[in-house]
């Protein structure tokens, strides 16, 4: 099957959908209001609440949600074949992802900018927004152990990218006091932030001193390392200590400090690589020697596909920034189509060439096999075979191998930490608005609840877990992650449902994506639980079956609860009515 061929198809459906699928529900389902007043105007604070210019929001709010699972989750996935992987990836966006991002992102901007978690007492009830924002706090804290795991084992197997990836955090911090203090434009010194970066990437990857390669230090593979750990092992544990201080720091910044501007920066790394890769495959023009489909996987894709392919298709997390952080930033209620659908647009065309580039790689339909052998292999291999895939296509614009593996693992550290940072203020927010909840005063203040969000976050990713040893916490968590995010994505279509109906808007556009979501969610989660991570498996994982089973438990109790207020022949608009 010709490569070209199917990536053309694939952007061409994604401009179609943004283009009339997405007008389509701005004008008629949602109703956006440019003279509406957005929270971002009505309660500016210069730190949270901050009117933000759609283009560097949409960056912002892109690299929040993009991270490395729209790469890991396909890169995984092309297990089971291309073709339902391919089809999930363009279809999830286009009528599950778009509408989802863009409709979070609308009901908290007529909301006080307030999180979908908080809504849903509004909506729901408050015994279900209490389960609800359980749920998300799980999530997120899943979030962040695997993403700080992702990007501690791409520092240890890629060193050469460390060095541009934190040159990257006082360029971001200059922009944005550049910015924001000398109202200087943010377009032409983020350019010049991600050329110095490219520039130390070329360095760090002939440069040998210039790659902090920590295993080396410890006296490479095989060495004791500290705490005799070894020193692969040690070089995690110190990375992930690293990237701890550092998400502690920038979640507590203002947004317009460290947040936004290195975002911007990141947005043109996305623009870049995807140029990179989408060019290369245009230029090497390689065939896809993966099979469509896996007659003789070990594991059934469905329903499992869909809860492997999360970011990229659909992802209850992009709710979380849509309504946590960027509904705050929205400077004209019309922006939230391009911020919102367009988002997830360009996330789905970063899934689908990640899904190219990894089916692309091998040579023969065999090599394919000799790596993804199971399904297991295939959570172990993914990330390593997408770095790998992107290089080759990077190689036909003429970029050494090694420099465009450098700038691949960069451009994914780079999107994972952008969401870890993210993900560690939302789970700032839902720790305080519990804290109110139960009249715990000391988790309402930002650096308890910011510890209390880190250490825990700390304490999972290195956690570790059977025979996968220490630090497995992060990729054991990876199938839960799935599980979770798609329920918050389809518990949050379900409210945008509840919100429409009682504004009289047509809700079918967020109610049919929303019960493929849960039946094919809930369906998968319960297999998972009941027979893969309980001791009635052959393996089994008592730290996801105990989380699974709660999250589990949780999210069949707010459906229940959800569609019993849909049902009922309730009205009225909660929106707030000031302009």
């Amino acid at each position: 099957m010709n490569s070209i061929l199917i990536a053309i198809i694939g952007l061409a459906v994604f401009a179609l959908g943004y283009r009339y699928y997405s007008k389509f529900i701005a004008e008629k389902i949602f109703r956006l209001d440019p003279d509406y007043v957005t929270p971002a105007h009505r309660y500016k604070d210069g730190v949270d609440f901050v009117p933000t210019n759609k283009f560097v929001l949409w960056g912002h709010h892109f690299t929040s949600v993009a991270g490395a699972a729209p790469i890991l989750g396909p890169a995984i996935a092309v297990y089971w074949g291309w073709l339902p992987a391919l089809l999930w990836v363009i279809l999830g966006t286009v009528f599950a992802a778009g509408v989802h991002d863009f409709g979070t992102l609308a009901i908290s901007i007529r909301n006080k900018g307030q999180s979908i978690g908080t809504l849903a007492n509004k909506l729901i009830g408050q015994r279900a927004k209490i389960l609800f924002l359980f749920i998300i706090l799980i999530l997120v804290l899943m979030v962040n152990a695997v993403f700080a795991w992702v990007i501690a084992n791409l520092f240890v197997s890629f060193p050469a990218s460390v060095l541009p990836v934190f040159i990257q955090i006082p360029l971001a911090v200059w922009i944005g006091y550049a910015v924001y203090k000398g109202k200087t434009k943010m377009l032409l010194p983020s350019v010049i932030a991600l050329a110095v970066m490219y520039l130390a990437a070329v360095l760090a990857s002939r440069v040998g001193f210039l790659q902090i390669d920590l295993v080396s230090y410890f006296g490479g593979e095989g060495s004791a390392g500290i705490f005799g750990l070894g020193a692969v092992n040690s070089a995690f544990f110190i990375w992930i200590l690293i990237l701890m201080v550092y998400v502690y720091i920038a979640s507590t910044l203002p947004v317009w400090k460290l947040l936004q501007p290195r975002d911007f920066i990141n947005s043109h790394q996305l623009v870049v690589g995807l140029a990179i890769l989408y060019l290369g495959l245009l230029f090497t023009n390689p065939e896809i020697t993966a099979p469509a489909t896996n007659p003789g996987a070990d594991t059934s894709w469905f329903p499992l596909l869909f809860i492997t392919i999360a970011c990229g298709a659909i992802s209850g997390f992009h709710g979380l920034v849509s309504s946590g952080t960027s509904s705050k930033q929205v400077d004209k209620e019309t922006d939230a189509r391009f911020v919102g659908y367009f988002g997830a647009v360009g996330e789905g065309s970063l899934a689908l060439i990640s899904t190219l580039a990894v089916v692309t790689f091998f040579g023969t339909t065999d090599e394919f096999f000799g790596t993804y052998s199971s399904f297991t292999a295939a959570n172990e291999a993914g990330l390593n075979v997408f770095v790998e895939g992107a290089s080759v296509l990077a190689s036909g614009l003429g970029i050494p191998a090694d420099i465009a593996a450098t700038i691949v693992s960069i451009i994914v550290v780079s999107f994972a930490a952008t969401s870890l940072d993210t993900s560690v203020r939302l789970m700032r927010y839902i720790i305080a608005e519990l804290g109110t909840e139960y009249k715990v005063p000391a988790l309402t203040k930002t650096h308890v609840a910011t510890s209390v969000a880190v250490i825990s976050s700390a304490i999972l990713v290195l956690m570790p877990e059977g025979s996968k040893g220490f630090g497995s916490g992060g990729y054991l968590l990876w199938p839960l992650f799935g599980t979770s995010n798609q329920l918050l994505a389809g518990i949050s279509l379900l409210l945008i449902s509840i919100w429409l109906k009682k504004r009289g808007s047509n809700y079918l556009v967020t109610l049919i994506p929303m019960i493929f979501v849960m039946f094919m969610t809930l369906w998968a989660m319960f297999k998972q639980v009941l027979f893969e991570w309980s001791w009635f498996g052959s393996d089994p994982k008592m730290l996801l079956f105990v989380l699974g089973s709660i999250i589990f438990v949780f999210a069949v109790w707010i459906v229940l609860t959800a569609f019993s207020t849909l049902t009922r022949n309730s009205s009225g608009d909660l929106d707030e009515n000031t302009k």
